[in-house]
């Protein structure tokens, strides 16, 4: 299967989608954040059937034979060398799950859980797994139905505790949230109108196998780095209207001479959405040259897009693979088992581990500019936007808030995939730790939705403040000024600034900013 390519026009659009079909074709990332964060339907295709069904037969096959497979007639892990018997095949694996059930600490949020569930089916529905289609079905039907394992969260070394919690749900164990109640498995499956299944020879084995959990929340994490890196252009071409920059840093003839495609695409997204900008024009020969805050960014939010793009590519391409093991392979009409280390995650923890370097270099440079804006000694405003500063704080602390974030995501890019603990009695003598790296990634991508969401709303407030006959504002950042002002109103003195900053993370978060741009520009380069 091939993966999918990246496709610029579709970041932000996953929320239109309310139903996905896994088929013969790679899912899109889009579909994916459908699926696990706004809940879209899940259906298989003819084809998914088709290759499930066969796989089936040929584990069927093995244990008839009783073949020696791992996990399917051995013990797991250091346990391999001992062989189980037939009548022990279903303890076997019952055992698994519960026995490896044992991460701790808070919950996951349920689009985390979702997204594991999700790429489980994606990846031991690729035909090479021999779990049976009724499994894959229980577990498209708990997330069409909002069937939610709860998953504590923490101490799992790559994938299995995480898989082993969220999977012991459809045994009837543990416990489950529905209609945003928790309740035991039992009850929540009985809830929704489904009944407790018991695994068949290898299925426990394959629900705790393989580079699922981390490539999951990695896609997450991916999906909403170029939902934020794009908007930063955004924020940035805002911010050379606020603090009067010359466009001359985004010339197209100085870009020409870097043989990097994303710092073009930033340049000529900045020069796109100030197109029509009176501001603009009057500033160009202001100054001899902006700062580095404004100069350098299409150098530095083109490396971020670069780095997020790369990580795109091998995340895609994960999505699109098979990891479990063994693997089945219908060679001739016998058969084949293959072990080997499909299972390992480095691909997309790896990428997990880049995509928080890319966000703390694209935050750097958005929180700077936040910063730019509330010092009256450089911005030319009065001091942190304020109605009456002195008397009123105005956006000192939205200044401050922004600059926690950006220690926080800092502090989180020391990268998981540098470490390995061996486990298993040295069986397991490397281990990826991918699940920390993706798990942070998201926790990282979320919090540069916070940073570039402050950001904007400084710019808002900016554009505020602007002498009226200043107010020569391109279509575009006007636009964007007014779909933050749809949700927060100008302030006249101080308030409680937190739910603003919420409303306007929302609006970056879910595309809106980007599509109010887009509407007028049509897709930004990436």
């Amino acid at each position: 299967m091939l993966a999918q390519v990246f496709d610029p026009s579709k970041i932000g659009r996953a929320k239109g989608i309310k139903k996905v079909c896994i088929g013969p074709e790679a899912m899109r990332l889009e579909e994916f954040a459908a699926v696990a964060r706004y809940g879209a339907k899940v259906t298989f295709s003819p084809e998914y059937i088709e290759r499930v069904v066969h796989s089936r037969e040929l584990a069927d096959k093995f244990l008839a034979e009783n073949r020696v497979v791992y996990g399917l007639t051995t013990g797991f892990g250091d346990n391999v060398r001992t062989i189980i018997p037939q009548e022990e095949a279903v303890r076997l694996q019952v055992n698994i799950l519960r026995s490896h059930a044992v991460s701790v600490g808070d919950p996951l949020p349920v689009e985390s859980v979702r997204a594991v569930w999700l790429m489980q089916l994606l990846s031991l529905g690729s035909g090479f797994s021999g779990i049976r289609l009724e499994t894959l079905s229980m577990i498209a039907e708990c997330l069409n139905r909002g069937v939610t394992p709860y998953v504590p969260q923490d101490g799992s070394v790559q994938y299995l505790a995480i898989e082993a919690q969220t999977n012991l749900v459809l045994m009837g164990e543990g416990q489950a949230w529905y209609n945003g109640k928790l309740m035991s498995g039992a009850d929540a499956l009985k809830a929704a109108g489904l009944s407790a299944w018991t695994p068949a020879c290898k299925e426990g084995l394959s629900l705790t196998n393989g580079a699922n959990s981390a490539t999951a929340v990695s896609a997450l994490a991916l999906y909403d780095c170029l939902v934020s890196t794009q908007t930063a252009d955004i924020a940035a071409a805002m911010a050379y209207e606020a603090l009067r920059g010359t466009i001359l840093g985004c010339d197209e003839r100085l870009h020409s001479l870097k043989i990097h495609s994303e710092q073009h695409g930033c340049a000529a997204n900045i020069r796109k959405m100030l197109s029509d900008s009176g501001i603009m024009k009057k500033n160009i020969h202001a100054k001899v040259q902006d700062p580095y805050i404004l100069r350098c960014i299409p150098q530095v939010h083109g490396a971020s897009k670069r780095f997020v793009k790369d990580c795109a590519h091998s995340i895609l391409e994960e999505m699109a693979s098979c990891s479990d093991n063994p693997v089945l392979w219908p060679e001739g009409g016998d058969g084949l088992a293959l072990m080997g280390g499909n299972f390992d995650s480095t691909y997309a923890s790896g990428s997990a581990d880049i995509l928080c370097m890319a966000a703390a270099n694209t935050a750097k440079f958005s929180e700077r500019r936040t910063d730019k804006l509330t010092n009256r000694y450089l911005s030319g405003y009065p001091a942190f936007l304020a109605e009456n500063p002195g008397v009123d704080n105005g956006y000192m602390l939205v200044q401050y808030a922004a600059a926690g974030l950006l220690n926080e995501i800092r502090g989180l890019c020391l990268p998981a995939t540098a470490d390995s603990i061996p486990t298993c009695a040295n069986w397991e003598d490397p281990v990826s730790m991918g699940w920390w790296a993706g798990k942070k990634a998201l926790c990282v991508a979320q919090k540069l939705y916070y940073v570039i969401g402050m950001e904007l709303m400084t710019m808002a407030r900016a554009f505020d403040l602007m002498p009226v006959e200043e107010r020569e504002f391109s279509s575009a950042t006007l636009a964007v000024h007014d779909k933050i002002r749809d949700v927060v109103p100008p302030i006249t003195g101080d308030r409680h600034f937190g739910p603003d900053i919420e409303k306007v993370k929302t609006l970056v978060a879910e595309g809106e900013i980007l599509e109010v741009v887009e509407n007028m520009t049509g897709t930004l380069a990436f």
